[in-house]
């Protein structure tokens, strides 16, 4: 990056995130991945030349991503990590060395590209095609910025499918399928087998593909033939070649034993809820032996200090205590489950009030259904994404369906829906201190990252003034 004079015309951040976002999304075009070619010829293929963990799967690639990246930035490589969607900022989704790149950083990689992006726009215009999408100028940024940095593993998690995902110009060192279940059908298919055909177009020849836990049977063969067909170097299964020997409930999270190709992990620290958090951590170990030049296991010390820091932003996250609030972006069946699952094994809460918001494109009702039995209010809002959002009383409607309408509250702005929740639990609490009232703030990593903003904690400017000067 050029670091000298970065951002020198004083471009701002949003400036330039108006400026790629209000390009078209990548389902909106007919499926090739011409313009991220074209793009990568026109840079001189920055995607050869660095090693690469390729991430896909309908749930848990952004959690098993940042787990490879630890692990790999802890045995003292450097890593770039590539994540979607983002929570809170934009710059979230390019890391190197596990720091986010600032907001001058971002526009100074938006700098040195641009002029690429219009000639790839022209040139895809002339030939009948679109301008490049949003989601392929980010990629596209990510891998000039991982190549200028230099990194020497980019962990790259798929924006949708992966086939025809703008990530695929990548070649996986890694290949990581993680379970796959139905989302995204308008454009990935209406049948999980479509699905996983869609999935496991990342195989490639030069391959080790690491399989997560399928819960459908009809996954795994589909996999393991594209394994046959790309001539992959290698397939380790959960279950099979690897395995979760056993788990504990820790604070904070779990321990875990893992055993790999390589050997077994004793003991190892996951700082995240769930036993799916379990099997991702088990992926991304597998991952990192393929990527860490060392023979044998890797340093038990080094994977459990790697695992052990690891915190994803939105994913069963907890933003405060008193009452304890959980912010969580499961938007699908089997999130909203393994959210349910981990809620049920790891908190005992006598009252558990939800705030949920959704995209008007997703299984609302299967979804409420799954968190009807742990919520005993339920609390439906909107969130700011406001072209996408279902209308808070739409989903009004739906709720009072499932839990009956004694236990539906509408409030139609998230921070009223937080405020009446919050004022349930302290309701319901007798002792005064928080304990037992929670509440979960779910339905879309947008609900996540506008509840993570308004919790936020900020310094209150006037008690930093003289005690003369405050109002």
């Amino acid at each position: 990056m050029s670091f000298e004079h970065p951002n020198t015309a004083g471009t701002s951040l949003n400036e330039v995130y108006r400026t790629i976002m209000k390009r078209a999304p990548e389902h909106d075009f007919d499926p090739t991945l011409d313009r991220m070619q074209m793009m990568m010829d026109l840079l001189g293929h920055p995607e050869q030349s660095f090693r690469v963990v390729h991430i896909t799967g309908t749930n848990g690639k952004g959690s098993t991503a940042r787990m490879v990246e630890s692990i790999c930035r802890h045995y003292g490589l450097r890593t770039g990590l590539y994540t979607s969607p983002h929570v809170e900022s934009i710059t979230e989704r390019i890391c190197i060395d596990g720091q986010r790149l600032s907001d001058d950083e971002f526009v100074d990689i938006w700098d040195q590209i641009k002029d690429f992006v219009d000639l790839v726009d022209a040139k895809s215009v002339e030939q009948g095609g679109p301008k490049m999408s949003f989601f392929e100028v980010l990629t596209a940024m990510a891998i000039w910025a991982f190549a200028d940095a230099p990194v020497d593993v980019a962990v790259i998690e798929v924006g949708m499918g992966g086939r025809w995902d703008a990530t695929n110009v990548l070649n996986g060192d890694a290949s990581i399928i993680g379970p796959v279940d139905m989302d995204h059908m308008q454009w990935l298919g209406d049948t999980v087998e479509q699905i996983a055909t869609e999935k496991a177009g990342i195989v490639k020849p030069n391959s080790t593909v690491i399989v997560g836990p399928q819960t459908h049977e009809t996954v795994l063969p589909i996999i393991e033939e594209a394994v046959r067909e790309q001539g992959a170097q290698g397939l380790v299964r959960d279950g099979q070649e690897m395995e979760v020997v056993s788990r504990q409930l820790a604070v904070g999270g779990q321990m875990v034993t893992l055993r790999t190709p390589n050997g077994v992990y004793e003991q190892v620290p996951v700082a995240m809820f769930g036993e799916h958090q379990a099997h991702n951590a088990l992926s991304a170990l597998a991952a990192a032996e393929v990527v860490i030049p060392v023979n044998g296991p890797l340093d038990g010390d080094v994977v459990a200090e790697a695992l052990g820091s690891v915190k994803v932003p939105g994913r069963i996250e907890v933003v405060r205590n008193s009452p304890t609030i959980i912010v969580d972006g499961g938007h699908n069946i089997q999130a909203v489950t393994a959210l349910r699952e981990a809620i049920e094994e790891n908190f005992s809460f006598q009252h558990l009030i939800g705030v949920v918001s959704m995209m008007a494109d997703k299984e609302v009702e299967s979804v409420l259904g799954i968190l009807e039995p742990i919520l005993d209010t339920i609390v439906v809002t909107q969130n700011s994404w406001t072209s996408r959002v279902m209308p808070a009383e739409d989903l009004e409607k739906i709720a009072i369906d499932v839990f009956g309408p004694d236990r539906v509250i509408r409030k139609d702005f998230l921070p009223d829906a937080i405020q009446a929740a919050v004022d349930l639990a302290d309701e319901s609490d007798e002792t005064g201190i928080g304990y037992g009232q929670g509440v979960l703030v779910c339905g879309s990593f947008v609900t996540a990252g506008d509840a993570r903003h308004l919790l936020k904690e900020q310094p209150n400017a006037d008690l930093a003034k003289p005690k003369s000067e405050r109002a």
